[in-house]
């Protein structure tokens, strides 16, 4: 229950950007529960290879090269749905991170409810 739960907040976070950037599109709260079950996925299947190999990298940037990785991960899953869109690589980068934020906010909120 409580991986369901997470996976609806996540969807709710990605469809808050989505209206919010310009760059970034998902067509409906259905599309946006595929795109947090495909980016799970990839986070679990392709994120632990890339920063294996770009671990040098990584080192040298002082891990900031992980928002490079993060970009590279939702570029995949744009090209994966046809109903998620992503317009460049900066905006990758920009929804990356506000992701990471929002569902950061939105679990602690739902934290403290709970409690």
């Amino acid at each position: 229950m409580n991986l369901i739960m997470r996976l609806l907040i996540n969807a709710l976070a990605v469809f808050i950007l989505a209206h919010v950037l310009d760059g970034v599109t998902v067509n409906g709260y259905t599309g946006a529960i595929i795109v947090v079950l495909v980016l799970s996925i990839l986070n679990i299947l392709v994120k632990p290879i890339l920063i294996i190999l770009t671990l040098p990298v990584t080192i040298l940037t002082l891990g900031l090269f992980l928002l490079v990785i993060n970009a590279l991960i939702i570029g995949l899953a744009d090209t994966l749905i046809d109903g998620f869109e992503v317009s460049s690589f900066w905006t990758a980068i920009l929804f990356s991170v506000l992701l990471s934020l929002l569902q950061s906010v939105l679990q602690s909120v739902l934290k403290d409810n709970k409690k």
